[in-house]
């Protein structure tokens, strides 16, 4: 997967379709982002350039509640391509 803007744009759109919000705010994140579980809001370090940005996401994905029928057929697909990403690292 390519580390551009518009790749970077899918994947937030797949959150975005589930419900949650992504924000990207300072702060002294460990590992770069934090996860408000009950109001789906993943809050992810400004700083981050676009590759910090869909690595962090990617790494996410698994732990969010993603209701796979719910997404557009574009996202499903972008899903299973960050989901097959996500499992071979």
């Amino acid at each position: 997967m390519k580390y551009t803007q518009h790749n970077l744009d899918k994947i937030e759109r797949i959150a975005e379709e589930t419900g949650y919000v992504i924000r990207y705010e300072r702060g002294t994140f460990q590992s770069g982002y934090c996860i408000l579980q009950d109001k789906k809001v993943i809050v992810i370090n400004k700083f981050f350039q676009t590759e910090g940005r869909i690595n962090t996401l990617i790494d996410l994905m698994p732990q969010l509640d993603i209701n796979f029928d719910a997404l557009t057929q574009e996202s499903q697909h972008m899903y299973e391509e960050v989901m097959s990403v996500g499992s071979s690292k």
